[in-house]
């Protein structure tokens, strides 16, 4: 991070341009997303406006300035998924290694667990090490991977599928609806 003051927030509208900014290079560069046209900010404001109804969408500023943003989504949409969901952190170029994707995805478990999420999961394009390593360090735990699942730049890739519990995750007590 830069000597900026650094905060996590709910994401906006807003923030939708600045979002596509971080996320385009990982879609036209990289095989870390599967999506193969960086989404615009009309697109990206939409996601965030969907993701904040149901689940969270948080952005991490720095000097008042998004470097990065984490949001859950469904995990599947069968009822009795509804206390699961589908995590992703996206950071800036430069940032990997600086704390920043831990700070949002705790701030982003804690919103998830104030909402009745019990399950976190979260799927990451093999190999990529940055990402394995920071859901390791976070306490997800390896929990299956689809083989040559998706073919992008030209070859085909395996994704890995890690999982952890947040807010009661370990309760046996019938749980609360999500809100």
């Amino acid at each position: 991070m830069t000597g900026g003051q650094r905060c996590i927030r709910a994401a906006t509208a807003a923030d939708a341009a600045a979002c596509a900014a971080i996320y385009a290079p990982y879609v036209t560069d990289t095989t870390i997303s599967f999506e193969t046209e960086p989404p615009g900010p009309a697109e990206l404001a939409e996601r965030i406006a969907a993701a904040n109804r149901t689940h969270a969408w948080l952005v991490l500023c720095d000097g008042g300035r998004v470097v990065g943003y984490a949001y859950a989504g469904t995990f599947n949409p069968r009822a009795a998924y509804r206390w699961s969901c589908q995590v992703s952190v996206y950071l800036e170029a430069g940032l990997r290694r600086s704390g920043a994707g831990r700070a949002l995805y705790e701030a982003l478990f804690a919103r998830l667990a104030e909402r009745g999420y019990r399950t976190v999961l979260a799927g990451m394009t093999l190999p990529n090490e940055a990402s394995q390593g920071l859901h390791r360090a976070l306490g997800f735990v390896p929990v299956g991977t689809y083989r040559r699942v998706g073919y992008k730049n030209g070859g085909w890739h395996d994704v890995a599928w890690v999982q952890r519990g947040i807010g009661g995750a370990d309760s046996d007590e019938p749980p609360a609806e999500p809100r």
